[in-house]
């Protein structure tokens, strides 16, 4: 079973970029964080009829009466609970790893951060990053393959716009090396 996992899209139109439209029909499953902003995204994520979601933040108010705020499902034995704002850092996991207990899961997928990760510890968690509206990354979107029990999963860089942060650091960093600057003496 191959899933993708995604949030923060963020979109306004049912336009889904090229390249995550056909990762999504490579799937047999998707799973969005939350965070699609607007029913008619939604709804063109929704088309494939293999969209499991939960509603996030920034969510209309009408995608918040249609989805729940946690899910958990199951897929070949595995547990899977999904959330939006699982925790506030992708550097301390620690209350992602709680509330993966609490929910009694063994994979926790959950989105708010537009960075992503893939932690395997007693449970995996899963934060996606944002396809379209990525912080401290690039876009990306997170593949999960599941098989007999097993899971395994990589993150997966998509085109697009990156995040101004890593625009600017490129920048400098070439500006330096045109200047002959050694990073480590600025």
């Amino acid at each position: 079973m191959k899933l993708i996992a995604l949030s923060d899209t963020h979109l306004k139109t049912r336009e889904i970029p090229p390249q995550l439209q056909t990762l999504l029909e490579e799937s047999d499953l998707i799973v969005h964080a939350g965070d699609f902003s607007t029913m008619e995204a939604y709804q063109a994520f929704n088309a494939s009829g293999k969209l499991k979601a939960v509603f996030g933040n920034d969510d209309a108010s009408d995608l918040k009466q249609l989805l729940p705020e946690r899910l958990k499902f199951e897929v070949e034995g595995v547990k899977i609970g999904v959330v939006h704002e699982g925790g506030l850092s992708v550097t301390d996991t620690t209350a992602q790893g709680y509330l993966a207990k609490e929910m009694e899961v063994d994979i926790l997928i959950f989105g708010h951060l537009h960075r992503p990760l893939i932690e395997k510890r007693d449970v995996v968690l899963v934060c996606p990053g944002s396809p379209t509206k990525p912080r401290m990354s690039n876009p990306s979107v997170v593949e999960l393959i599941i098989e007999k029990g097993n899971v395994s999963g990589r993150i997966i860089p998509l085109e697009g716009d990156t995040c101004g942060y890593l625009k600017f650091r490129d920048a400098l960093k070439k500006r330096n090396q045109e200047e002959g600057l050694d990073e480590k003496k600025v």
